[in-house]
């Protein structure tokens, strides 16, 4: 698995996990403060988006999973 590939499920993960907690009409509801976390990972992959640094791919990469150039072998 790629670090891009781990990112994207754990970016789809938090979202998901952060708007079933603070949406009201989520039986798993905490507080709409949630919400903000929702905003947090999405500010983070619109920036990523443009500069091509993400923190998580960051550490990923430091615990040596490769980037998806690297498993595809395209320099």
């Amino acid at each position: 698995m790629t670090t891009e590939r781990i990112v994207r499920i754990i970016a789809g993960f938090f979202v998901l996990l952060s708007l079933s907690l603070g949406v009201e009409a989520s039986p798993l509801f905490h507080s709409p403060k949630w919400l903000w976390f929702t905003a947090f990972v999405g500010a983070n992959l619109f920036q990523s988006g443009f500069t091509q640094f993400c923190p998580l791919e960051s550490i990923l990469k430091k615990l040596g999973i490769r980037s998806g150039c690297q498993a595809s072998s395209c320099h």
